[in-house]
């Protein structure tokens, strides 16, 4: 996958839990980005009915992305603990708590599937693959993704065989990617990640995190990314399949900051209720706290009640608009080179 040959230098984040649709991928691929499915907390079946579906809608290539399988559990005492404490709020919405399972999100069978639908590109989230899956992915004709946030992934991912790294700021909305989630893990700012991971590897970069606008898209490729990576931006098109609660807490000014609270995994989303009251005493278990909160997060996403919910968004959330994701992709492209162009000028003056 070249990326420098992409006609708007945008690639839509995987946006897991719903938001991600093959209707949105092939919109933004219609605008000449790189669309992308969301594979996690889906069964394989229903990933491989998305990616027909996809296909089935636009003939451009596309993107899949998957969980890395996460680290064992830390604290089963804890986990209980936290359920304790989450009863009256599944008691409020007339439902009980989920088994807190830990388990792998049927990994092997979905980096299988992306090699027997010849995926053009897969990528990975929350870890590094390991060499030998990297290789199967190639032998399929896939190109490997890895998602980092420092330069020491960077160099991990790299040494496995990736093709390419999306570089994942502290800005960014959904679940932080870094390999091992620890309170200790240095948290960078895109712009400081990027200089970083640049001088460390020589791979094409993918920039990700609260670039809302064009002449954000412009700054990260000044800085020498290959292309703007935009989640949250386009979870008020119509194509996305985000919640009418999370759709209008997302249209409002509200502050976010990361959370375990709703799936004992960092996570940046609008601060609310659920967040206020239980951010304190969540574990540092996923995917265990994640299926434990499920029910409670559905029942209030029916409900249209948006204080028990994970509102994920990135610190830009409140620059997205409501319009078709087309017009969105379009409208970041043109804005970039508008910037591009006014930066090339004012240089030019200066020197």
């Amino acid at each position: 996958m070249d990326l420098t040959k992409l006609a708007v230098p945008i690639v839509q984040a995987p946006l897991a839990g719903g938001a991600s649709t093959p209707e949105l991928a092939a919109a933004v691929n219609a605008a000449g980005g790189l669309g992308f499915l969301a594979a996690g907390y889906k069964t394989t079946g229903a990933v491989r009915e998305d990616i027909r579906k996809l296909r089935s809608l636009s003939e451009a290539p596309f993107g899949v992305n998957i969980f890395a399988p996460p680290a064992p559990v830390r604290d089963a005492a804890a986990i209980a603990a936290y359920a304790d404490s989450l009863r009256r709020d599944a008691e409020r919405h007339g439902t009980t708590l989920g088994d807190p399972r830990h388990d792998d999100d049927y990994f092997d069978a979905k980096v299988e599937l992306a090699c027997n639908e010849h995926v053009p590109v897969v990528s990975f989230t929350f870890g590094c693959p390991e060499p030998a899956v990297v290789r199967r992915l190639h032998e399929a004709g896939c190109d490997a993704w890895v998602t980092v946030t420092n330069p020491d992934e960077a160099l991990l991912a790299q040494s496995v065989g990736a093709d390419a790294l999306v570089v994942q700021g502290f800005e960014a909305g959904g679940h932080r990617a870094y390999f091992t989630d620890s309170p200790d893990t240095e948290e960078l700012g895109l712009l400081a990640a990027l200089q970083l991971v640049r001088n460390r590897v020589g791979l094409p970069l993918v920039a990700a995190g609260a670039i809302a606008d064009g002449t954000a898209v412009a700054a990260v490729l000044c800085a020498g990314a290959a292309a703007a990576q935009i989640g949250s931006a386009l979870m008020l098109a119509p194509e996305a399949g985000t919640s009418e609660p999370h759709r209008a807490a997302l249209a409002e000014e509200g502050s976010t900051r990361l959370t375990r609270a709703f799936s004992g995994r960092q996570a940046r989303g609008i601060v609310n209720r659920f967040m206020r009251e239980h951010d304190a005493d969540a574990p540092a278990a996923y995917p265990d706290v994640h299926y434990l909160t499920t029910p409670i997060r559905n029942a209030a996403r029916q409900a249209g009640d948006p204080e028990r919910l994970n509102l994920w968004a990135g610190q830009a959330h409140a620059l997205a608009v409501p319009a078709p994701a087309a017009e969105i992709v379009r409208g970041l492209g043109a804005e970039a080179r508008d910037a591009a162009k006014s930066l090339a000028l004012r240089l030019e003056r200066a020197g």
